[in-house]
């Protein structure tokens, strides 16, 4: 009998992420090393964190973005190396080049993670399934492992590629996402942290079947605009789109970077950060003309480490207050509290593309919503206007007194 789940009705979404990367790499180029607890990362002497434990040490509580001398503690008789860090990418290259052999439709998200979209007839009548397991095959074969979640959206496959680890294939067939996400805990989510966790518990919610639930209201009142959007991916309702390597080249994009002199660590440093940059790019959208409904967030802690990703608004916008919100959402996929971060960016472009995503749940109807959001965009044209009349220190928020406001140049 021939397998229903082959017969893919919809998107098709996959996430691969490679199991334990870095120190499977090192298990692969030293096997003596293999069995054995393999921690990459910083000095345990030192500041050091934890960049990847090996599925040997991670019994003994180790993970990443840890602190290294609490990881010494925890596991003393574990195989520290600082890492191979362009060896890594040689394979992390090698992998992805399984995935665009299948579609051109991959979004990297790190070193060791991408999107990829296998809709069928797109690029290939092939069921979904059947590309995943080759990819999988693909890149046992390199002497490595990933997992990968398959679903109708960005959110169910990043999930779904957590449920099974090692070498995991979680598939959710269209239809089912609700139910899939449902028994889950909110913290399953990506993009809520800690803080948001907590938040939610107070109010009853702990489970993303309850903030399916949620009133949409509500939860603006408590999130902003992060809250409805998480009811709507609670529900399994949200609607992804992969960009591919020819967005990632598109030149039709407004962004800003800043590098600080200190590393930030504390979670409303970076937050206060992803905050400062948007306003900046907001500044520039606004002065070009500009807006857009795609937004990335680069994330960088050293040369070696630099994550990027990107999602969608269901509105062109040139308002930091939307989109650097949707910044600031990213934030938890990309970010461990701990984990120092060196440079943050924010980018939006999309500014030609034909939008026709549903309209945000929240405004249908709801007049205090729109005026609320006008009032925010009208406040950063305002500002625009004083700083361009007298100069770009003579308005600032606390957040960019922290950074040093300085308005970008064209």
């Amino acid at each position: 009998m021939t397998n229903p789940l082959l017969h893919w009705d919809g998107p098709a979404i996959g996430l691969l992420d490679l199991d334990a990367f870095f120190a499977s790499v090192e298990q692969l180029d030293h096997p003596e090393w293999r069995g054995k607890p393999v921690i990459v990362g910083g000095s345990p002497e030192g500041r050091g964190v934890v960049s990847t434990a090996s599925y040997e040490a991670r019994p003994y509580g180790v993970h990443s973005a840890m602190p290294s001398a609490q990881a010494r503690r925890l596991c003393p008789d574990a195989i520290w190396t600082g890492g191979n860090f362009a060896r890594y990418r040689e394979m992390s290259n090698r992998v992805m080049s399984f995935i665009l052999d299948e579609t051109p439709l991959m979004e990297q998200v790190s070193v060791d993670e991408a999107f990829f979209d296998v809709t069928p007839g797109r690029y290939s009548r092939e069921s979904p399934i059947e590309i995943c397991r080759r990819i999988q095959s693909n890149v046992s074969e390199l002497g490595i492992t990933c997992s990968i979640g398959l679903g109708t959206n960005k959110t169910v496959a990043k999930i779904a590629s957590e449920r099974q680890k090692p070498r995991g294939l979680t598939v959710v067939p269209p239809g089912t996402e609700a139910s899939f996400l449902a028994p889950l805990p909110v913290r399953a989510m990506s993009g809520i942290g800690a803080a948001t966790e907590r938040r939610l518990c107070e109010m009853g919610i702990t489970t993303l079947g309850k903030l399916a639930e949620a009133d949409l209201r509500e939860m603006e009142l408590a999130f902003g605009v992060h809250g409805p959007s998480m009811v709507v991916r609670a529900q399994g309702l949200e609607r992804s789109q992969v960009l591919g390597a020819d967005v990632e080249e598109d030149p039709k994009s407004v962004s800003n970077e800043r590098t600080f002199p200190v590393d930030l660590t504390e979670r409303d440093e970076v937050v206060a950060a992803v905050r400062h940059v948007s306003a900046l790019v907001g500044s520039r959208l606004r002065r070009k003309g500009l807006a857009g409904h795609v937004v990335t967030l680069k994330l960088r802690r050293d040369m070696s480490h630099t994550r990027t990703m990107r999602s969608q608004l269901s509105e062109m916008t040139d308002d930091e207050h939307v989109f650097g919100e949707a910044a600031v959402a990213l934030l938890d996929q990309m970010w461990a509290e701990g984990s120092p971060v060196r440079l943050v960016g924010v980018g939006v472009s999309g500014f030609d593309d034909d939008v026709s995503f549903q309209m945000d749940l929240l405004d249908q109807g709801d007049e205090e919503a729109r005026l609320r959001k006008k009032r925010l965009r009208d406040l950063s044209v305002a500002a625009d206007e004083v700083r361009s009349k007298f100069g770009s220190d003579a308005l600032s928020y606390g957040r960019d007194l922290r950074f040093g406001y300085r308005q970008p140049k064209d």
